[in-house]
């Protein structure tokens, strides 16, 4: 009798019982328990179809976002609201705070629609950004992530993508790889290309179509700069960067090929 008579009461200054109440808990909870199985199903669904992996999880969130949407809606109806005075309340409240300013959120998240639409990013797919250079974490409704290859993870708002060039570093199968080396005024030319080019020939990680190339790109003050360039598949690429740079280094040094660094001479006038 106290269990039943504590569950008839109404919440202070308010017209929701206790059972009400109770009730609304238990759809909240349960409701977040189904929405949570209901995503997965939704996400194994998708990852049976030929849709890119950023796409399905962008439609995963945005399901799972509406399906909190109703889990509300049930709740606050199992209060005895109208829940049609409710969605007019929100939408009024919506209006007004759009109203006041909030045009970025639609603007991110239709960005983020096109963002996943169009896929000019995927994720692990490693893209500048706003001089923001990482790997792509996720792409959210309003924003998307990057981590920096020092492990740091950065938020962009999708309109800054969106509205910005998009360098992807990794989308192609193949990247050029370019060093850039000085070689004194002095030393052959012909030798100093034919070094660099058995050099990159001889390495097993770079293509033979498109053949490497050494180029002269400038006759600088105290050098002439060559340009080492060489194709490998984007996953090699920065191993046969690294490589391509010692190589040039040492393979200069034991073939008595200076490489000058800029100097300075000093005239003391002791008059």
């Amino acid at each position: 009798m106290a269990q039943a008579s504590i569950l008839s009461y109404n919440i202070p200054l308010t017209d929701i019982g206790i059972t009400d109440l109770i009730a609304a808990l238990l759809v909240v909870v349960i409701g977040y328990l189904i929405s949570g199985v209901l995503s997965r199903m939704f996400r194994e669904g998708l990852s049976k179809t030929e849709l890119p992996v950023l796409v399905a999880e962008f439609l995963t969130r945005f399901f799972s976002a509406m399906l909190y949407v109703a889990i509300f809606l049930i709740a606050v109806s199992t209060l005895d609201f109208d829940i049609s005075s409710v969605v007019v309340g929100l939408s009024a409240v919506i209006g007004l705070i759009l109203g006041f300013g909030m045009q970025d959120t639609l603007t991110n998240l239709a960005s983020g629609v096109w963002i996943a639409t169009l896929r000019p990013i995927d994720k692990d797919e490693y893209v500048k950004i706003n001089d923001i250079s990482g790997t792509v974490s996720s792409v959210g409704i309003m924003a998307t992530e990057l981590l920096t290859p020092d492990n740091q993870l950065v938020t962009i708002p999708n309109k800054l993508i969106w509205n910005e060039p998009i360098i992807n570093a990794t989308r192609m199968p193949t990247r050029r790889v370019s060093v850039d080396v000085g070689i004194s005024y002095s030393a052959d030319l012909e030798t100093a290309i034919k070094i660099a080019l058995d050099l990159m020939n001889k390495h097993p990680l770079i293509l033979n179509d498109p053949a490497p190339a050494v180029v002269t790109t400038e006759l600088a003050t105290s050098s002439v700069n060559l340009q080492l360039r060489a194709w490998t598949d984007t996953e090699d690429f920065w191993t046969v960067k690294f490589n391509m740079t010692n190589g040039i280094l040492n393979i200069y040094k034991d073939n008595g090929i200076e490489i000058p660094f800029p100097q300075m001479d000093v005239h003391m006038d002791r008059s």
